[in-house]
């Protein structure tokens, strides 16, 4: 038994990085391309941003509809190949897929930015360059999580007491034929978290 003041809430768990600036980068992001439209407005006059933006639509629904078809197109080839009992073959052209429909969805989103950004992800050396840089950051991230990075999640348990302290323990597991195994199984109580 403990003496003190006991908090009647648990502690919050520390929200992740990613979760806090996101919605701040969101934010950011639209105020600077409703700034560079409206620069582009003041600079030249509303037709012309109309014409951008439907620019970017129309271009960017052709760039989506193209790489989708292209991936179905690849889908179908290698199913066949398979049902043929022929081993399928990597195709130098479906690796970009992604990035172009990645690129064709940021066109179609209104903002000068943004289209920018697409257009950029059309270009065949930049989608290289970036299915590299997040091949090898899964590659890394995948590595650090076999390495056991992760707090060793899978080697520890952590169970909440009903007056909402954690107890930190390793997780036992019975092997069959030991004395466990003997002993009568009653009801056991709920789990509470």
């Amino acid at each position: 038994m403990t003496t003190g003041a006991q908090t009647p809430y648990p502690a919050r768990p520390r929200r992740s990085r990613l979760r806090t600036f996101l919605p701040l980068g969101v934010a950011a992001w639209l105020v600077l391309e409703i700034w560079l439209l409206t620069m582009v407005a003041g600079a030249s006059n509303g037709l012309v941003v109309f014409l951008i933006l439907v620019a970017g639509l129309v271009l960017g629904s052709v760039v989506i509809k193209r790489a989708g078809r292209r991936a179905f197109k690849n889908l179908t080839e290698t199913l066949q190949q398979q049902q043929s009992g022929m081993m399928p073959q990597a195709r130098p052209n479906s690796e970009g897929n992604g990035l172009t429909m990645l690129g064709g969805l940021l066109l179609i989103v209104p903002g000068m930015i943004s289209d920018a950004v697409g257009l950029l992800l059309l270009v065949p050396p930049v989608q290289k360059a970036v299915s590299r840089y997040a091949e090898r950051t899964f590659d890394r991230k995948l590595r650090e999580a076999a390495q056991g990075s992760l707090g060793d999640a899978f080697q520890q348990a952590r169970m909440r007491r009903p007056d909402g302290k954690v107890v930190q323990g390793e997780v036992v597991r019975d092997e069959p034929g030991s004395a466990a195994d003997d002993a009568p199984q009653g009801p056991r109580p709920p789990l509470t978290r």
